[in-house]
């Protein structure tokens, strides 16, 4: 029962260390409260389901201020979260760098006196996939790198790692409804090309153009909305059993055929 127990903590203290390594947790009620009020972007807040005391409810208020993702969980959820053990019953998840606004890369495309080149994710819920995304899109020249706010992976400290200091120059931009910005980008010129499995190989599809490429994750895919207003489906020619590629992989295969089609198409 004693090994059970030793084992049992160190799965815990475990979980912990991961939660802390891939986020930044802020907890208390006032620092929590200092961070939305100071403009610290937040991904998340965790609250004790059934505290609605006075400082909590001004917690609330400013998280829906800022349409953060709020969650409503037991004592036990926030213990298992909380690295201090002292969270007062709210944790909030900051992004590790702040988000760009989509606008930024359409300025920083013109600044250049290119098209724009800019990668949307769908589902892509693994912070070390959207950090090698991200690196992905520096190398390729991409202006920059947009996700959703839900059922995606924020701006951790993971994400910063693994971009191998991409994130420092490569925009990423945080929008409510993915399907919404592809629309309103196809109103500004840009076409978009969605990866599919099924889609036309990608080296037969003019990829040239401001251009967005789409990515979802390997299980799922895009999802079906996203996919909806995209105007091509670009497929990967495989030979192997295997039949679907990692997230980051996919993107860096497509992103490189559209620097391929451009630099062919300029020289």
């Amino acid at each position: 029962m004693e090994k059970l127990g030793r084992d049992r903590e160190a799965e815990e203290l475990g979980n912990k260390k991961e939660i802390r390594e891939q986020q930044l947790v802020i907890e208390g009620r006032n620092a929590v409260l200092e961070a939305f009020r100071s403009g610290r972007t937040v991904d998340k807040l965790f609250v004790l389901d059934g505290c609605q005391d006075g400082p909590v409810r001004t917690i609330i208020r400013e998280a829906k201020k800022q349409d953060v993702i709020l969650n409503f969980v037991g004592r036990e959820r926030l213990n298992q979260l909380s690295g201090t053990g002292k969270h007062q019953g709210v944790i909030a998840f900051a992004a590790a760098y702040e988000y760009a606004q989509v606008e930024d890369m359409l300025e920083l495309a013109s600044s250049k006196g290119e098209d724009p080149f800019l990668i949307l994710l769908d589902n892509i819920e693994d912070p070390h996939n959207l950090g090698a995304i991200i690196r992905t899109a520096n190398v390729m020249g991409a202006h920059g790198v947009i996700i959703p706010k839900r059922r995606a992976s924020g701006l951790t400290a993971t994400v910063a790692k693994t971009s191998a200091g991409a994130l420092n120059y490569t925009p990423v931009a945080k929008v409510t409804n993915l399907a919404r910005t592809i629309e309103e980008l196809k109103e500004k010129g840009l076409w978009f090309v969605c990866a599919d499995m099924d889609g036309e190989p990608s080296y037969r599809l003019n990829l040239t153009g401001p251009i967005g490429l789409v990515i979802g994750n390997e299980g799922e895919g895009v999802g079906r909305l996203v996919r909806e207003r995209c105007d091509f489906l670009a497929g990967i020619p495989m030979k192997g059993e295997i039949d679907s590629l990692n997230a980051s992989v996919a993107a860096g295969v497509l992103a490189y055929e559209i620097v391929r089609q451009r630099l062919q198409k300029n020289g």
